[in-house]
């Protein structure tokens, strides 16, 4: 079992961050993340989640534009803004990716069922990164507060990538958080049956 200290990283000290410190996140970091972020499953290990790292100036001059104008400043002042997408062709990297069966043609040309597999598995591999990113020190703030459409045709043209949503990272400045809000209670939340 993790320490209490690991799951205080994790989960309990762990916020949404807005604010950013004059940091910069080292590359080597982001590779760390992926590489546990892939370890964790999904369905028939498709992996469908794609990022995209918008670390310069002029990438995220790009992104700008694509913004809710409440989500300006926490994203041109985070270090890197990870654009977590979601490939709509992931079932062609099947015959690697699950070599024991033909597990492509539980996909190919079913396209509720691709639209449900990609979101569905591209927002748990986007848990998992968050996790691998906290783990590795860094501190996150998820955000939907975008155009998809913009940032598709900005950064995703001709291509069967689609945004699921925007992913702040750097190390946060914790003098400007609020007080954490309410969380649901187990018996709020959750039933045994």
């Amino acid at each position: 079992m993790l320490s209490s200290d690991a799951f205080g990283l994790l989960f309990r000290n762990a916020r949404t961050f807005s604010y950013w410190q004059d940091r910069d996140v080292d590359t080597d970091l982001l590779r760390q993340a992926w590489d546990l972020t892939v370890l964790g499953p999904t369905s028939g290990n498709c992996e469908p989640m794609r990022v995209t790292f918008v670390k310069s100036e002029a990438a995220k001059e790009r992104l700008k534009p694509c913004l809710a104008e409440g989500n300006v400043n926490q994203t041109m002042t985070a270090p890197v803004t990870a654009i977590i997408a979601q490939d709509m062709e992931f079932y062609e990297k099947l015959p690697a990716l699950y070599p024991h069966t033909d597990a492509r043609s539980w996909f190919a040309g079913k396209d509720e069922v691709i639209k449900a597999t990609a979101f569905r598995n591209s927002s748990l591999q986007a848990g998992y990164f968050i996790m691998a990113l906290r783990g590795l020190g860094l501190d996150c703030g998820p955000m939907s507060g975008f155009d998809q459409a913009k940032v598709d045709a900005e950064f995703f043209a001709g291509t069967p990538v689609k945004s699921n949503f925007l992913l702040n990272i750097g190390y946060g400045n914790r003098e400007k958080l609020h007080a954490r809000s309410p969380r649901l209670g187990f018996d709020e939340g959750a039933e045994i049956l």
